[in-house]
């Protein structure tokens, strides 16, 4: 079996924050030939065509060996035991959004890129997983992603790329955002709350009033051990009949780096695309446009020709 060595580079994407992304980014899109929607498809496989195309084109020190796709395996998950509104303000997806779900996943096998997920986590926990288990050995990863709960996993050897905007998120970009460094953003986050996770926090402290506590006293632990020095009453009083849920939200917002893996990281190494089972894929799913891209990027088809409808 292959190692991970120090020279690698591996690029975890978010697979299921990106289909979101996508999805409200893009205008709907559907196949001429049956109407099944497809946008948050397009959007994907753009996605994952840009990201390939840059790597193979990249000659610098950032040039990514390594390549998975992960997934939320299903709605709930751990966290529903531990809270259990913990998302529960999330509405089910768009109609037109659920079908595409499974065309998704066929476009990473189209790309003969890894498909991970995990029944009871998130992506993310698995990202975060991953990433201990690659910095360890010494390597570095860059997750695809804009999501703010994996801005506590940045550090000299991991980064997030939001590849909408094409902007690297360093512990600059963190600190900008949440006023503290990456290791105090989880604690941030638990007084803060989430309302689009439904993670409670601790009412009327928002992330700058959070972050002003955290700086002064280091860790959510020592503040709420010393809450009584608050000076000011109502903060004083809030925090002091808070406490459950300031540790709770700890709990739902910290992600899980000890997930049992099934799939080995120094297996994600880039393999060669197979041409004409992602030229297949791009013509059946009418996305001509790429398809043309794609032929002009890797060559033309090696078993048959195809023809591509106008």
């Amino acid at each position: 079996m292959s190692s991970i060595k120090k020279t690698d580079h591996f690029y975890l994407i978010d697979g299921s924050g990106y289909i979101f992304r996508a999805y409200y980014a893009l205008p709907p899109l559907s196949r001429k030939s049956d109407g099944l929607p497809t946008g948050a498809v397009s959007g994907f496989c753009s996605m994952l065509f840009k990201l390939l195309e840059d790597a193979r084109s990249d000659d610098s020190k950032n040039k990514p060996t390594h390549f998975a796709v992960i997934f939320d395996s299903a709605r709930k998950n751990f966290r529903n035991e531990i809270y259990s509104e913990y998302k529960a303000n999330r509405t089910e997806a768009p109609d037109d959004l659920a079908p595409q779900f499974e065309y998704i996943r066929k476009s990473v096998e189209a790309f003969n890129l890894p498909s991970i997920e995990l029944l009871n986590y998130e992506a993310d926990d698995l990202i975060a997983t991953y990433a201990k288990k690659i910095t360890e050995a010494g390597a570095k990863v860059t997750v695809i992603s804009s999501d703010k709960d994996l801005m506590q996993l940045v550090s000299n050897k991991v980064r997030l790329f939001d590849p909408m905007k094409s902007k690297v998120i360093g512990e600059k970009e963190v600190i900008e955002k949440f006023g503290v460094k990456p290791d105090q953003v989880i604690d941030v986050q638990s007084l803060a709350g989430d309302s689009s996770d439904n993670v409670p926090g601790v009412p009327g402290i928002g992330v700058k009033t959070a972050s002003e506590l955290i700086n002064k006293y280091k860790t959510l632990e020592n503040l709420l051990k010393r809450a009584s020095e608050i000076p000011q009453n109502k903060r004083r009083e809030t925090l002091l009949s808070n406490k459950d849920k300031a540790m709770i939200s700890k709990q739902l917002v910290t992600l899980k780096d000890d997930v049992p893996l099934k799939n080995d990281a120094a297996d994600f190494i880039i393999k060669d695309i197979n041409k004409d089972k992602l030229y297949d894929f791009l013509r059946d799913m009418e996305f001509n446009r790429l398809l043309s891209q794609a032929i002009s990027f890797y060559g033309e088809p090696t078993k048959k020709i195809l023809e591509i409808k106008l």
